[in-house]
């Protein structure tokens, strides 16, 4: 026994040894400039193959079936990357879109993620597909949710392809990153999609309850010398918009600035921007009681924005930047509030903390019939442990000469303080913060969560808990409601099958409830599901909910502005949803989620989702729909709601996109066309031709149209 137990203690310390030495890289430097082509370059046979990845999805275990070899190394302005990616079955690369920031998880590519400050915190993201797609992106919060693809910036790559091989080559300028230049260690992990395998492998391996982004599991890139300080790294983005609107003709244009102050710290300068990214929202059918929430895609914001925009929970963001460019007319109607500038400064200060701050001023509009106001916020954080940080913020609306009675409030005032916890293994994942807000009413309102989750290959559960006070006041935020507490416990387990047709069986559930001020729940539902994903990809997920409704406000279950249910009143329903995806890897997939059973005191039947058909890779239609039918007695209104999206995308080459799009919404009774020509002619930098149009589904008459040019272009100083 003693000698089993002294033979195993070595074999321990000898892989931990294995494991350690490969998880450590020297990096080397070059003395001239590698030419970025996709093939192999005589300078990178003097530096070292970093092999073996390891399958990390959807099994985990051994060496990936299709072997990719990767070297890296470094001049005075670039981090290069060149990666191997052979071929262990013969076809065509599966690919969604050779659009930029295209979807990772269904798409045969190659990315490199990068931790300059090796804290295992935020870091960035760069990938290709075998075409030479690129897409790039920000890792924040520990890259536990993945990659923020809103994140833009300029870097160069190109790939080869053959039958049993493809290649990529990556030049990413050292202006393009934020680092610390006496830091001499960075942390690093690469991943490969390989499609026709239907596996996703790492190089520092990455269990499969983790995404393949979390920046725990990374390994140490040692520089040969100090990595190179950017020196000047100014970068000046002008725009100029003409175009018309119902015969109404314009010329616009405006200026952003990104200012290097250090290579970790970066100021972003803004005057008369065009915010619009000339991309439309997808519509939804809205029988909520509450706000939609609608990502922000505005570049000006991305950069460091979870110092911003991830203070609270999802529900209750004290900071909602799209808020910002949009007002109140005389009447309280919501308008364009244009904005005439702004400044940002963010990035981290030493290996310790982070600041944040912002400030931009809008004007009182085209006729002078809106309120000026400014945004201003402070942010601040400091490194905790290894992987968890504490902060505190500070935000301040402010508005000017107000237009109307509609403005209960000339200022808005929040601050508070936060702490998000992650183990090293990212196991465990936490965060609670307390958020205080003040008005020119005086009121003091109070915005409270916490909340923790605990993950493994198994086994996950979580809790979350949260408090909004009756006088918090959210006008610069995102807080669907006021004055509750909410509690969402849920569990669950998976099991993963040898040998069959399935990948995983995944069986949980849970609880969520809302608690009046009078501590009695006015909101709760309890669901259960079961859900499995075959060895093709296909996903199927039944669930069943039990749900509790006391409404608090009067309010039309049918969306229509029919007659409404009234305050106070409860209600009782059950509902069964089924969801269905099919392999997404066929040119051919479906998407489709149905529901049924009772709905306040009704019932409503749905069906939605999409369908979409690929010529690898140069066109896309897809199709997405939802019909709505909901039956109410009378006198409450019953009805069907439609809403039907076509989208047209010819994807000429990795520059050149043409994107159509047509939406019938029933509940709005419009009919929209965006259609959308896209020229990146160089890196970040692009021309935009864009036509709208809105009009009646009955008559087709014209509610508005429109066509836009935008042209932007990157100078770098």
């Amino acid at each position: 026994m003693k000698i089993f137990l002294k033979s195993f203690i070595i074999i321990l310390f000898i892989g931990n040894q294995l494991l350690n030495a490969q998880q450590l890289v020297q990096l080397g430097k070059i003395n001239k400039p590698i030419k970025v082509d996709g093939a192999l370059d005589s300078l990178w046979n003097e530096f070292e193959v970093l092999t073996d990845f390891k399958k990390s999805a959807p099994i985990d275990s051994g060496l990936a079936l299709s072997k990719t070899e990767v070297r890296i190394c470094y001049d005075n302005k670039y981090f290069y990357v060149y990666a191997k990616c052979y071929e262990s079955k013969k076809g065509k690369h599966i690919v969604q879109s050779l659009k930029r920031d295209f979807s990772y998880p269904r798409t045969d590519a190659f990315v490199v993620f990068i931790d300059p400050f090796d804290d295992g915190v935020n870091g960035f993201s760069f990938s290709c597909n075998p075409y030479g797609a690129q897409r790039e992106g920000l890792l924040e919060s520990g890259g536990a949710q993945g990659v923020t693809t809103s994140w833009d910036n300029k870097w160069y790559s190109a790939t080869q392809v053959s039958d049993t091989v493809w290649t990529v080559e990556m030049a990413i300028p050292f202006n393009s990153l934020r680092f610390n230049e006496k830091n001499k260690t960075w942390g690093i992990n690469f991943s490969r999609n390989d499609q026709k395998n239907n596996e996703i492998s790492t190089w520092v391996h990455v269990p499969r309850n983790f995404n393949v982004a979390n920046l725990a599991f990374i390994a140490d890139v040692n520089w040969a010398e100090t990595p190179p300080a950017n020196g000047k790294n100014i970068s000046i983005i002008p725009y100029i918009t003409t175009g018309a609107n119902n015969n109404d003709y314009f010329v616009d244009g405006g200026l952003d600035a990104k200012i290097g102050l250090s290579t970790s710290m970066n100021l972003d300068l803004t005057v008369n921007p065009n915010f619009s990214t000339v991309e439309v929202d997808q519509q939804v059918t809205n029988l909520d009681r509450f706000e939609i929430f609608f990502p922000e895609r505005r570049q000006f914001f991305i950069e460091n924005s979870d110092l911003f925009s991830s203070l609270g929970s999802a529900n209750t963001r004290p900071f909602f930047s799209r808020r910002i460019g949009i007002g109140k007319d005389s009447l309280g109607n919501t308008v364009q509030n244009p904005i005439l500038g702004g400044a940002r400064v963010s990035g981290k200060l030493n290996d310790n903390w982070r600041l944040g701050a912002m400030s931009i001023q809008t004007s009182n509009g085209k006729n002078n019939l809106l309120s000026p106001e400014n945004f201003s916020i402070a942010s601040v954080q400091r490194k905790l442990f290894k992987r968890s940080t504490v902060g505190a913020f500070y935000l301040d609306k402010e508005v000017f000469n107000p237009q109307g009675n509609y403005l209960k409030n000339n200022f808005v005032r929040i601050a508070g303080s936060e702490l998000n916890f992650n183990s090293s293994d990212s196991k465990w994942i936490g965060k609670t913060y307390v958020h205080t807000s003040i008005d020119s009413t005086k009121k003091v309102g109070l915005n409270q969560g916490m909340s923790f989750s605990y993950s493994t290959k198994f086994l996950n559960f979580g809790l979350i808990q949260e408090l909004v006070s009756k006088d918090y006041n959210s006008e610069v935020g995102f807080v669907r409601r006021k004055d509750y507490l909410y509690i969402k416990p849920n569990m669950e387990y998976i099991y993963y099958p040898k040998k069959t047709k399935f990948i995983y069986h995944d069986i949980g559930g849970g609880s969520h409830a809302y608690f009046g001020p009078n501590s009695k729940v006015n909101d709760a539902t309890h669901y259960v599901f079961y859900k499995n994903q075959l060895r093709t990809t296909a996903v199927m997920q039944l669930t069943y909910s039990n749900s509790y409704l006391q409404l608090q406000k009067p309010f039309d279950p049918s969306g229509s502005g029919g007659l409404k249910l009234l305050a106070g009143t409860s209600y009782r329903w059950q509902t069964i949803t089924y969801h269905y995806t099919s392999n997404e890897r066929k040119s051919l997939f479906l998407d489709i989620t149905t529901t049924g059973g009772q709905y306040f005191n009704g019932n409503r039947y749905a069906i939605s989702g999409s369908l979409r058909y690929r010529i690898i890779p140069k066109f896309v239609f897809s199709f997405n729909y939802s019909f709505n039918k909901i039956i109410l007695p009378k006198p409450y209104k019953s009805v069907d709601w439609v809403l039907l999206g076509p989208q047209l995308e010819f994807l000429f080459t990795t520059k050149l996109f043409w994107t159509t799009y047509f939406q019938y919404n029933q509940q709005l009774n419009n009919i929209n066309v965006n259609s959308r020509l896209q020229w990146r002619f160089k890196p970040a930098s692009d021309l935009f031709i864009v036509y709208t149009n809105n009009f009646l589904p009955e008559t087709f008459a014209n509610k508005s149209r429109g066509i836009v040019v935008k042209f932007t272009y990157w100078f770098n100083i």
